[in-house]
């Protein structure tokens, strides 16, 4: 708890959050007045008017009602519009003037303040999410589509994002040795004081910032960093008490984000859960990563599949149950490398292809070698749910901070979102942590009434990218459902505009492709890798777009033939819209 006489008010908080004119490679020119000062009554007006209709537009739900009028009244404020106004405002963001979103976006880029700069709209978004040390994932996806309306590229909000973070944390590479031998001294005659605390912050020393774990020891070189970014009025108030704990808020109390946290006990079942990093980044949101099973070799480790993801500069992979997953992965590498994928394959012809998909279809020289996958299968099936179970509460406690969280999985990693998802819904205080959610060939539930409840908790997009004749998932799950109506087998069909499929047919052959074809895969759906520049990224955040082409289950493919043509052509609509 910040004491009271430490909280800034909105007026101080803006008055240090002055947004700064970028050039594309993220190099900061001179600070600028803030917006709600640069625009005319009518600019102000029509920036709380866009903010409003696209909030109704997002968050049309009624879970999401305390977000928008919370949001909505705090702008007002922050934008130093008068009172009377926030009736109209508050009616926007409840469904009032849904087709003025480009009138208002028309105004203001009329504003002779915003005239080459539209992007401090972007800033200024930012700045005042940010404001209590919550950047709520509604928010950012709110600010992506508001980025999009204006017609800025989202690389431009990556980089602002990038650089108010490094600017933060610079200190790291600018302190002197002696300056780092003053802090060191500092901190051993305060040990027995922060000794609680420094137990806390042993398991990410090597990991985590200054800020947060020493506070006020990290207040005078966060501000010269900061200063860099936001002015020397803005990196006072950084550096002061409530600025840090603002800081601490966004990325967690030891500043290390997850790379710090291993379960105390053992939770259920689970042996084995941790985070690893897989970029050396901080950032404004952060992905997660979930390997669906491990095998000898080439994809022995965890990260191994993720090398070319880049949805973000900081980016970890869940650490969980190796022991199980490495033997699943080499009970597929010897089914698949034995004389039974002839079998298969064969089977393949009157099974999948002719829709009938039932246990007895299989051939009886199939079935004699079941007992080599289903064990370790269905031991990793269970496994999977208690962890997606776990990562839930996990995300709860906010060791990641209070950002927003991308989660990208495959097989069972999907599946472990999955059941992360399904908990989340269960939880109080559960939306605005997650902003994406991309799945391939989960191993789940295809049915829609399963599917709508994880909406809830989603603030973007959720993708399920799928492969009709993956035979092998087919196979694995013959006995499992009655059914058979697998999410990873066949496209959700579901009437929501944040569910997209993606139909991986031509790219997967089968389902160990998932981890051989990660790099491909990715950018096919459109998550950013390291080998794509953004702009050329089918970006992940383009509900209005695809929602539409999700309806029914015939409309809902987004067949992979289109992907590389449709993709550049819509990347730069598709970059920023949620």
């Amino acid at each position: 708890m910040i004491p009271a006489e430490n909280v800034h008010t909105t007026d101080q908080f803006r008055a240090a959050h002055s947004p700064v004119k970028m050039n594309c490679s993220g190099e900061e020119k001179e600070p600028l007045e803030l917006v709600g000062r640069l625009l005319s009554e009518p600019g102000r007006f029509a920036y709380g008017g866009l903010c409003g209709v696209t909030l109704s537009l997002l968050f049309s739900e009624e879970e999401h009602r305390q977000f928008r009028m919370k949001f909505i009244e705090g702008l007002v404020h922050w934008l130093q519009l008068s009172e009377s106004v926030l009736p109209v405002m508050e009616a926007f963001a409840n469904g009032m003037g849904g087709e003025g979103t480009d009138t208002f976006a028309d105004l203001l880029l009329k504003e002779l303040a915003l005239k080459d700069s539209p992007i401090l709209i972007t800033q200024d978004l930012v700045s005042f999410s940010l404001k209590d040390g919550y950047y709520d994932a509604r928010a950012r996806v709110l600010i992506r589509h508001i980025t999009w309306l204006l017609r800025i590229s989202f690389e431009e909000l990556e980089i602002f994002e990038e650089s108010l973070v490094e600017s933060l944390k610079e200190h790291k590479e600018t302190e002197t040795e002696s300056e780092e031998f003053e802090i060191s001294r500092k901190r051993k005659d305060r040990k027995k004081k922060l000794k609680r605390y420094f137990l806390i912050g042993l398991a990410t020393v090597g990991g985590g910032t200054v800020i947060g774990l020493t506070g006020g020891l990290a207040a005078p070189f966060v501000a010269a960093g900061a200063a860099a970014i936001i002015g020397t009025a803005g990196a006072a108030a950084i550096g002061s008490t409530a600025g840090i704990a603002i800081i601490a808020s966004l990325f967690g109390a030891a500043g290390a984000g997850l790379t710090g946290y291993k379960m105390k006990k053992r939770v259920g079942a689970i042996e084995e859960f941790e985070f690893l990093p897989l970029t050396d980044g901080s950032q404004l949101h952060i992905t997660i990563a979930v390997t669906g099973w491990l095998c000898t070799g080439k994809y022995g480790s965890f990260e191994a599949p993720w090398r070319s993801l880049l949805q973000s500069k900081e980016q970890y992979c869940l650490a969980w149950e190796s022991k199980y997953l490495m033997e699943l992965g080499n009970a597929l590498e010897s089914l698949l490398n034995g004389l039974v994928n002839m079998v298969a394959q064969e089977a393949l012809k009157y099974t999948v292809l002719s829709g009938i998909v039932t246990a007895l279809s299989w051939p009886a020289s199939l079935l004699t070698v079941a007992n080599v996958i289903d064990n370790p299968w269905g031991v990793c099936l269970s496994r999977s749910a208690e962890v997606g179970k776990h990562l839930a509460q996990v995300l709860l406690s906010r060791q990641q901070g209070k950002r927003p969280v991308t989660l990208v999985g495959f097989s069972l990693g999907a599946r472990v979102i999955y059941f992360c998802l399904q908990e989340l819904v269960k939880e109080k205080d559960s939306v605005g942590i997650i902003e994406d959610v991309v799945l391939l060939g989960a191993p789940v539930e295809g049915g829609a009434k399963h599917w709508k409840p994880l909406t809830k908790v989603v603030a973007g997009r959720i993708i399920n990218g799928y492969c009709r004749g993956d035979w092998l998932l087919n196979f694995v799950y013959r006995s499992s459902s009655v059914q058979l109506n697998v999410a990873g087998l066949q496209p959700i069909a579901m009437d929501d505009r944040k569910m997209a499929n993606v139909d991986l047919s031509s790219i997967v052959n089968g389902h160990l492709d998932y981890m051989k074809q990660m790099d491909t895969i990715l950018k096919a759906v459109g998550v950013k890798t390291k080998e794509c520049r953004l702009e050329d990224t089918w970006n992940i955040g383009s509900v209005f777009d695809m929602g539409k082409k999700c309806a029914k289950e015939g409309e809902a493919t987004i067949d992979n033939t289109e992907i590389s043509s449709a993709g550049k052509n819509e990347s730069q609509a598709a970059n920023a819209q949620p």
